[in-house]
């Protein structure tokens, strides 16, 4: 049995008809005449929504808890000119206006005129000037300070996010926070001005209202001149009074909410919480209240009794304090005790990160912004460039310092284990010789980590003289960021795992949903295409074009489940981007293989249900990879990369072949090439000739 809709529920549902309704029938007030007892219910209403909208204020804990304020605010505004339209109507009609306006102007003034206009006015001008004017202030001050604190809580949420202190969920959640803050403190600015018109509306309708009712009572209704200023004067400022009380509770509300900044709790607890936070407070006070006591002239008696209260809050408080101190102290040591008792929480200890970055004590300063270190920045800009570059969505990188390396060390590490390191010194520059520079300078010989080639380490007052020289000179950080990305690029098979293929997947069936449904689970699970992505990665394909990785998976694996040699039509379908990555000017310079030895490997292949590998005797291999060391220099020498051209049916098995002894060569198949490609062949790796 279905459960019954709550009537918060119910009116949820209806809250957008209610809305329009209310705005309607607002509007539709100031032109239609009421009724005086209806008269009486809305203005007991806008005194009662007054009253509830002050208590949502004072109980609020962050103004985006009220975010709706703006707009309720610009509402009651035009509420209450209505009902200041409709008691005009009919105080100047009828010369009288509802039980409720006579009784604010009879009763609550006592029935003087005089004293009724002079409370209205002063209610007017603590409205007007002290409060709207206040608030109307700071949150023109809060909008534009938000406004200009957002491109650095960006980037604080950034460099959370970054070191894995935050989630990438939480990460959108406080961006979008800053972002309706600044749009709340940019309405309420507005929104103050509702307040600040609707203070000067009612100077002018209560001088209105007095003068025509003074002119209709005379020359319409027959009145002496001092019945007439009596009847409307209590009239006019009963029904001021009566709207102006509601307006200054909504004032008093604008200013409690846009001064809620940095709060944590309600308005009550922070007002008990910090006021009477310090006894020494209250002794001071007791004390300079006891000293007024006794001036003569003064009277002695309430200041002495506020002095003797003084002095008896301030001990309260302070025997509070230590109370609670000696509270938390003995609670801690309980915690303590109870933590040696319980059995060591063993689980947190297997959660393993994706990726580290561990850095001696002396690179601290590449971190810390406030020493101006932007690693933080950098490493979010080498998760975009390989998100661009290779279609991969790299796991949060976390950045901790290791006193056990060396001062100038750092390590990355892969699922925890160790996979590269390298030293940096933070006053210096690195120069790398290119290979056309003469000179020589002075430095510190090293060699730079990510390529491994020969460098040195220069002081900032050669760097200018090297990059005349020809060096090539970099800075610590980006020699540090170098090496993470192409560790990462190494790396990108072991990084992406069936969760990061899931999310690519689903990315791709936001748009693309046939393709994915066809494709999974019928034919191929995640782990399928976790290991035809992995394959293309360890070549460093970029896998970004997943539409037609995916499309070209469902074409084939119809026909086959070997992930290889779907990994080989995926390369098939990919030749444009394949050829632009490696041909850029339609021009491909490479190694080619001899057809002889193509057919060798070929009908060595064997095939079993878990793959298929190369049975070549040892000999033959070992030949196959001499020549293939003899020939790469034909290509390395002159400035090209190592890449060898092949037959498809031969490409993976040469590829298998060589990739530990050239795990940076570059093999491609002619069935990866567009036809426009005119391939220059420098060199043929082949077999000896048989004598």
């Amino acid at each position: 049995m279905a459960a019954q809709a709550s009537p918060l529920s119910k009116l949820l549902k209806y809250s957008d008809i209610i809305a329009a309704i209310a705005i309607i029938t607002i509007v539709v007030m100031m032109i239609i005449p009421l009724p005086t007892f209806l008269l009486d219910m809305l203005l007991a209403f806008n005194i009662t929504f007054a009253l509830i909208i002050i208590m949502v204020a004072i109980y609020n804990v962050e103004p985006l808890n009220f975010s709706v304020f703006p707009s309720l605010l610009l509402v009651t505004t035009l509420f209450r000119l209505a009902l200041n339209v409709s008691a005009t109507r009919l105080i100047l009609l009828e010369g009288y206006a509802g039980e409720v306006i006579t009784a604010f102007g009879s009763f609550v003034v006592g029935g003087n005129a005089v004293v009724g206009f002079i409370v209205f006015v002063i209610l007017v001008i603590i409205q007007f000037i002290v409060i709207t004017k206040g608030a109307e202030r700071v949150a023109e001050v809060a909008a534009r300070f938000t406004l200009d604190a957002m491109p650095g809580k960006q980037m604080s949420i950034d460099a959370d996010l970054n070191s894995g202190a935050i989630s990438d969920s939480e990460a959108r959640q406080r961006r979008k926070n800053i972002q309706r803050e600044a749009d709340f403190y940019g309405a309420m600015d507005g929104a103050s001005k509702f307040v600040k018109g609707d203070a000067i509306a009612a100077i002018i309708i209560i001088l209105i209202n007095i003068i025509g009712g003074f002119f209709i009572g005379m020359v319409q209704r027959d009145m002496d001149v001092l019945h007439a200023l009596e009847t409307y004067t209590l009239l006019t400022v009963g029904e001021g009074l009566v709207n102006q009380i509601p307006a200054l509770l909504i004032s008093t509300a604008t200013g409690i909410v846009v001064t809620r900044a940095g709060s944590e709790a309600n308005l009550g607890y922070d007002i008990v919480s910090q006021l009477f936070k310090n006894p020494r407070v209250f002794f001071i006070a007791s004390g300079v209240l006891a000293l007024l006591a006794l001036i003569p002239g003064l009277p002695g008696v309430p200041f002495f009794a506020l002095s003797l209260v003084a002095v008896g809050v301030g001990y309260i408080l302070h025997k509070t304090a230590r109370s609670d101190a000696q509270s938390e102290i003995d609670q801690q040591e309980e915690q303590e005790k109870e933590e040696v008792r319980k059995p060591e929480n063993i689980v947190s200890l297997l959660q393993v990160d994706p990726m580290e970055l561990e850095i001696g004590y002396s690179l601290i300063p590449m971190v810390d912004v406030g020493q101006g270190g932007d690693l933080l920045d950098r490493v979010v800009m080498i998760r975009r460039q390989c998100a661009l570059e290779l279609g991969l969505i790299v796991p949060t990188i976390r950045i901790r310092d290791n006193i056990q390396l060396k001062p100038n060390a750092y390590v990355i590490k892969l699922k925890g284990i160790e996979i590269a390191r390298g030293e940096l010194l933070l006053d210096h520059y690195l120069a790398m010789n290119p290979g056309t520079a003469m000179e020589e300078i002075v430095g510190i010989e090293t060699v730079e980590p990510a390529f491994g080639l020969p460098a040195l380490w220069i002081q900032d007052s050669n760097r200018e003289q090297a990059e005349l020289a020809g060096y090539t000179v970099v800075d610590p950080v980006s020699v540090l960021t170098t090496h993470l990305t192409e560790i990462i690029k190494s790396y990108a098979s072991e990084i992406l795992g069936r969760q990061e293929v899931q999310t690519l997947v689903d990315n791709v069936k936001q748009n693309n949903p046939a393709v994915v449904e066809e494709l999974v689970p019928n034919l191929l699970s995640f782990g399928d295409i976790q290991k035809v992505l992995a394959s293309l990665l360890r070549e460093r394909i970029s896998i970004r074009d997943m539409v037609t990785i995916l499309e070209t998976l469902a074409d084939y694996a119809q026909l086959t489940k070997d992930t290889e040699i779907l990994s080989e039509y995926v390369r098939h379908s990919l030749a444009r981007q394949l050829s632009r990555q490696y041909a850029p000017n339609n021009i491909l310079t490479c190694l080619t293989v001899d057809p002889k030895l193509e057919e060798k490997i070929n009908s060595a292949v064997q095939r079993t249900e878990h793959g298929s590998y190369v049975a070549l005797e040892p000999q033959t291999m070992q030949v196959i990879i001499n020549s293939l060391t003899n020939e790469l220099p034909k290509l390395t020498n002159v400035g090209y990369q190592p890449l060898v051209l092949t037959s498809p049916a031969v490409r993976l098995h040469f590829r298998k072949l060589t990739e530990r002894v050239a795990p940076n060569l570059i093999v491609l198949s002619y069935a990866e090439l567009e036809p426009k490609i005119e391939v220059q062949a420098l060199g043929m790796v082949k077999l000896p000739i048989e004598s």
